[in-house]
């Protein structure tokens, strides 16, 4: 806490219209937080752990993983930051932490463990998010955005959601999810993502044709439809086709 608190912001909309949290990432005044935290998107004003408040701008926004990227200015200083860490070495049971502004009350701290791991959330965007983290930490309006943190002082995923009407149920994104999202958007200023272009579902294979073929997994992805002008549609996919592999990964 102690590393990673000071790097943890409050995020408000000047016109007052809702408020959430974030955490600094770069020294230089990067800041990561929940797509929905910014809300149309209107001017934005951040505050630090020392009472300072700045404006914000947005770099980039990702509706299907509930994150974005702001910048803050820094004249003349060097800002804390929180490092991301590696989500995929979380365990069912490990000890996080989350911090925020829930409910307005700067720097609220709780602890507990990690579920379940592996989850998928559906975004306000309608996407469902994959490897959603969920934890019995204590989660409250005001803390989307914060960082989920390790005992290292590693953020290991953004908290992003509670069930309302449930106890010590809460979801958030993955580290390893908001690397590659901010990544794509410094570079691009958007997530560019594949596109095959087909609809289907899981259809599951006999035992014996498994091992006639070589399948690592007991099942395959019936093609039901295509975009008519998708890459899948191009390169000769047709409805019916059963696909186990892409680019030499099963699926």
């Amino acid at each position: 806490v102690e590393t990673a608190g000071p790097a943890v912001v409050a995020i408000r909309h000047r016109d007052g219209g809702g408020q959430g949290s974030g955490f600094i990432f770069s020294s230089d005044g990067y800041i990561i937080t929940n797509d929905h935290v910014l809300g149309e998107g209107g001017p934005l004003l951040v505050s630090l752990t020392d009472d300072t408040t700045l404006p914000a701008e947005i770099i980039g926004r990702d509706p299907p993983t509930d994150t974005a990227v702001v910048r803050i200015p820094t004249p003349n200083r060097s800002l804390p930051a929180v490092p991301l860490g590696d989500s995929s070495k979380l365990r069912v049971g490990q000890l996080v932490v989350a911090i925020g502004n829930p409910l307005g009350y700067a720097s609220s701290v709780s602890a507990g463990v990690v579920s379940a791991l592996g989850r998928s959330l559906r975004s306000q965007s309608g996407r469902l998010v994959d490897n959603v983290i969920q934890t019995d930490v204590a989660i409250n309006p005001g803390n989307s955005g914060g960082p989920l943190v390790t005992s290292l002082g590693h953020a290991v995923g953004m908290n992003t959601a509670i069930i309302s009407g449930t106890q010590g149920l809460a979801f958030a994104v993955p580290s390893n999810t908001i690397t590659f999202v901010v990544a794509q958007i410094l570079r691009y200023g958007r997530v560019r993502r594949a596109y095959f272009g087909i609809s289907g579902g899981a259809r599951p294979v006999v035992r014996s044709l498994q091992v006639q073929l070589g399948l690592q997994l007991p099942t395959v992805v019936q093609v039901v439809a295509l975009d008519p002008n998708g890459p899948a549609r191009r390169a000769g996919i047709l409805p019916g086709d059963l696909i186990c592999a892409a680019d030499d990964k099963p699926i």
